[in-house]
């Protein structure tokens, strides 16, 4: 069982030093890719600012989401770690949209000046090494709580560090007087943008409109069958909010027990299902089996 105190403490102090993080190294690749005029630089400094943008979101979402239900909130404030998700996800089109601009302008009118200085290599090396060391820390404390919005943010910090090989191989390919190796590199970095926003966004939009989470519904039809004492069961109904999953479930037991016996089941199969799977609420529904 998880420990809430415990996963409240860990979530928003991870999802902090994301946001010092992001900090750091937007300002780093800001400075270096004016002085230097890399637009591949450039770009992942805008990468990283609306990587900021999303890590505060995560940092104050993460904090929101494990409130306790209340008179107006009767599921608690889950879903606002799906919401935070969605809204990163559009920040990263943002970013793919200016990326593409200025990759084309640059490529069409052969206008690419740039300077290659030992500090545009500097800043990439540094925020691959951030990136990875970031995007594991936060990949380990998402997947120990469910929290799609850290695992939003780790994504964000992984897309780093391919977007920022690839924008390193653009300055080597400058340094060898391959200019265009830049703006080449940027589309690049918009393509895999690209696709960690439709992961994103999937994710986000599904737990929005309540679909059943992947592989959650068998795993529950299991436990259930593997209790003797339920007859059959139907109507299971599964939805996600956030870091939480609420399970609504009909079973049919033996006609003849008493409304105690028959609430001793329903007891057993709500155990059964909490043991085998962390922060999730259920209803259960008794039926006589005819």
């Amino acid at each position: 069982m998880i420990d809430n105190e415990k996963a409240v403490r860990e979530k928003k102090k991870i999802a902090l030093t994301s946001v010092v993080a992001a900090v750091f190294l937007t300002s780093f690749k800001l400075i270096i890719g004016f002085i230097t005029g890399s637009l591949g630089i450039l770009s992942e400094a805008l990468h990283s600012g609306l990587d900021l943008v999303a890590a505060l979101i995560t940092f104050f979402a993460v904090r929101i989401a494990d409130q306790p239900a209340d008179e107006e909130h009767h599921y608690g404030h889950g879903k606002i770690e799906n919401y935070s998700a969605l809204i990163e996800t559009l920040l990263l089109l943002i970013t793919c949209l200016w990326i593409v601009y200025e990759a084309i302008k640059r490529i069409v009118t052969g206008k690419v000046e740039i300077e290659v200085t030992v500090w545009s290599f500097a800043v990439i090396i540094t925020s691959i090494i951030v990136d990875i060391t970031r995007s594991k820390a936060l990949y380990k404390v998402a997947r120990k709580y469910n929290s799609q919005a850290l695992e939003a943010d780790a994504l964000h910090f992984s897309t780093d560090i391919w977007s920022s090989a690839v924008v390193l191989i653009g300055l080597i390919g400058v340094s060898f007087n391959f200019n265009l190796a830049d703006p080449v590199a940027a589309l690049i970095v918009a393509v895999i943008v690209l696709g960690v926003s439709y992961r994103l966004g999937k994710r986000s939009f599904d737990a929005l409109i309540d679909r059943a989470p992947v592989g959650i519904t068998n795993e529950i039809k299991k436990i259930v069958a593997g209790i003797k004492e339920v007859k059959q069961f139907h109507n299971l109904k599964v939805r996600e909010s956030g870091p939480y999953k609420f399970v609504d479930l009909n079973i049919h037991v033996e006609s003849n027990l008493s409304i105690s016996d028959a609430h001793n089941i329903s007891h057993s199969v709500e155990k059964a299902i909490k043991n085998k799977i962390d922060n999730i609420e259920v209803t259960i529904h008794i039926e006589p089996d005819k």
